[in-house]
């Protein structure tokens, strides 16, 4: 069997609700049994190697534990786990790579190996950090991981000329989108998309479409405050942040407010909300990843600024055609083909008659 592989399922699990921490998963095996395993809990309670040593109880003594991410060495909101290991006596310890927190950064396995515990680094190290990616940004640079998803027709529209968009993609594609807002801390999107579409922006679940306990973040890049009052936005569960390019006349202040909106007052660049002052404000407040969902000129323009790390697209196979009809991305873009921007780690996967092709924003080179 695959501990490490069936470690790394545990931590998938953990994606999207442990912020800021990282979504970790941990397996205890003794004598070829799985005794204990878990995987990282909500802010404040067990990480995943204290509920599989919970779980493995006695069990754990003399056993070998497979871990997604190195053990933490350090005191936070909670004691820490390298000393849990030692104390339940773990002989040896398989860790997928090294946590990129300065805090442990290989602190962590040198502490296991300084109690006698023989640590091996590195099994499916790549899948590891996959599923960290947005920590791992997050807490080297204190933003958050930035991933672009649209759904598009084979010529590239979002919408026909009157504006429809509903639906492009079909029904196991969308089933895939809200899984990614489940995992994202934040969903973000642009005014325009709000006074076009009045989406919900939020995770629902089951084929009953219920509406999932806990939901990302929704932020509106709304640089003068013309969302409506009415917009279904503010009448969802869980929070909407307004980011404005600058202040509100006090009367529109507290009639948003009233409907519960966040506002965050940010500098503004060509009459624009400055997109790198909001996500360094978004990583303030803890969140590690942002899930952005349209529209054109808001892509656009983080495409422009740099602030792109992923890019997830839906493509169906239907043809929209139109030249009034609306494109994915805007913005300034590129003058040259060969000055495009360029997708590494290329992945593509069907998705009933849809394509979904995923890709990380190359480094420009030069």
């Amino acid at each position: 069997m695959d501990y490490m592989a069936q470690a790394l399922s545990l931590a998938r699990l953990a994606l999207g609700q442990v912020s800021p921490n990282p979504a970790v998963g941990a397996l205890i095996v003794n004598n070829d049994e799985i005794v204990g395993q878990g995987y990282t809990q909500p802010p404040g309670s067990d990480h995943a190697e204290i509920v599989a040593l919970k779980q493995a109880g006695e069990r754990a003594r003399g056993g070998v534990m497979y871990v997604t991410l190195e053990p933490c060495c350090h005191h936070g909101r909670t004691p820490p786990c390298t000393q849990a290991i030692i104390a339940a006596g773990i002989r040896e310890v398989y860790l997928a790579t090294l946590d990129a927190n300065h805090l442990v950064s290989g602190r962590g396995k040198e502490e296991l190996e300084k109690a006698g515990i023989k640590v091996y680094l590195g099994e499916h190290e790549a899948e590891a950090r996959r599923i960290n990616e947005a920590y791992i940004k997050f807490i080297t640079e204190g933003t958050p991981f930035v991933t672009v998803k649209f759904a598009m027709s084979l010529d590239g529209k979002i919408a026909t000329r009157s504006g429809d968009s509903r639906w492009i993609t079909s029904e196991a594609a969308r089933k895939q989108a809200h899984h990614l807002r489940y995992t994202n801390d934040a969903i973000m999107a642009g005014i325009n998309t709000v006074l076009v579409d009045d989406p919900h922006l939020t995770v629902r679940c089951s084929s009953k479409g219920g509406t999932a306990k806990k939901q990302p973040l929704r932020v509106i890049v709304d640089s003068n405050g013309r969302t409506p009052l009415t917009a279904r936005v503010f009448t969802e569960p869980g929070k909407t942040v307004l980011a404005l390019g600058g202040p509100l006349r006090p009367g529109e202040k507290a009639a948003f407010t009233r409907v519960g909106a966040e506002l965050l007052e940010l500098p503004s660049l060509d009459g624009q909300v400055d997109l790198g002052e909001l996500l360094k404000a978004l990583g303030e407040r803890g969140i590690t990843s942002v899930l952005v969902e349209g529209g054109g000129v808001l892509l656009g323009s983080l495409f422009d600024g740099g602030f792109v790390d992923k890019v997830i697209a839906f493509i169906a196979p239907i043809i929209i055609g139109g030249k009034e009809a609306r494109t994915a991305v805007a913005g300034r873009g590129v003058d040259k083909v060969v000055d495009s921007l360029r997708l590494d780690g290329v992945s593509t996967e069907g998705l009933g008659e849809d394509l979904m092709v995923c890709g990380y924003v190359a480094a420009k080179k030069g």
